[in-house]
């Protein structure tokens, strides 16, 4: 009896379900992708060009230019005491990060389909890995406004020491959107060119180039419907002292819809995550 010297291929066949059971602790044995997928787009955008360094600079510094002359300079809007230009740059922080991240996140799991297609381990390391990359260039445009409060001779109060927690408020938002953006890309591709309107628009809805406290008491609970609305004035609250007051009401209102959009986010994602690598 004859056997075959070429042995058939192995297969390796996963329970389906299984590797749900264990998908949190997961996240936490594949950090060592979530550092190298961070890391390689870090290097991208930043090794070896001041490209990356000068647009993370200039994209903010330029559009507080633009805001800073159109509501500062034109429209006469008041600035809570501060100088423009540091009203609107404590402003233009969270929001670059908001929309660098809604950007990288939409295109993230696009750009890693190579990977996804071949090897299982946690999608939400993806979008979450583009996250950090906008996290970096938050810092780097941090500088800036260090910069702008020596010009202006700019001394910040003892909230300050309350930014971490309004940062780590903003990264939860960022995740949120991006999760979205990034599940829902991957089946419908049309949403590539609804994230550019997004943020375009979501800069004049949101209070970037203007103190939120000019917008009408009686409007404040609904303008407070969107979430960066919130955002941005914890970030002026921190930043500006006591000039600047903070509408507790509309406050708490956006970090109940930022929960409400994270968990949202991360139930969708999770649902659609198991069809990634057919669909992408």
């Amino acid at each position: 009896m004859s056997h075959s010297s070429n042995p058939k291929p192995s297969t390796l066949i996963i329970e389906a379900g299984k590797t749900e059971k264990h998908y949190w602790r997961d996240l936490w044995r594949y950090r060592e992708l979530f550092y190298f997928l961070a890391w390689r787009d870090v290097l991208v955008r930043y090794k070896q060009t001041a490209i990356g360094m000068a647009w993370a600079l200039l994209q903010p510094f330029l559009t507080m230019v633009v805001l800073t002359v159109v509501f500062g300079r034109l429209a006469q809007l008041p600035s809570d005491g501060a100088p423009y230009p540091i009203l609107v740059f404590a402003a233009m922080l969270p929001w670059q990060f908001f929309a660098n991240s809604l950007s990288a996140c939409s295109n993230s799991l696009i750009t890693n389909a190579h990977v996804i297609s071949k090897v299982y381990f946690p999608r939400l390391i993806v979008p979450a890995s583009a996250v950090v990359v906008s996290f970096v260039d938050f810092l780097v445009a941090g500088m800036m406004l260090l910069l702008l409060m020596v010009v202006y001779n700019f001394v910040p109060t003892w909230r300050i020491i309350f930014l971490p927690l309004f940062v780590a408020i903003a990264a939860l938002a960022s995740l949120g959107a991006g999760l979205w953006l990034s599940a829902l890309n991957v089946k419908y591709r049309d949403f590539r060119y609804i994230v550019p309107f997004i943020v375009q628009f979501g800069l004049y809805l949101s209070p970037v180039g203007f103190s939120s406290n000019v917008v009408p008491q009686r409007w404040r609970l609904l303008y407070s419907l969107n979430p960066m609305v919130g955002v941005i004035d914890g970030f002026r609250w921190a930043i500006l002292g006591g000039n600047f007051h903070l509408y507790l009401p509309g406050f708490f209102l956006s970090l109940f819809l930022l929960l409400v959009l994270l968990i949202s986010s991360l139930w969708y994602f999770r649902k659609t995550e198991r069809t990634f690598a057919d669909i992408i």
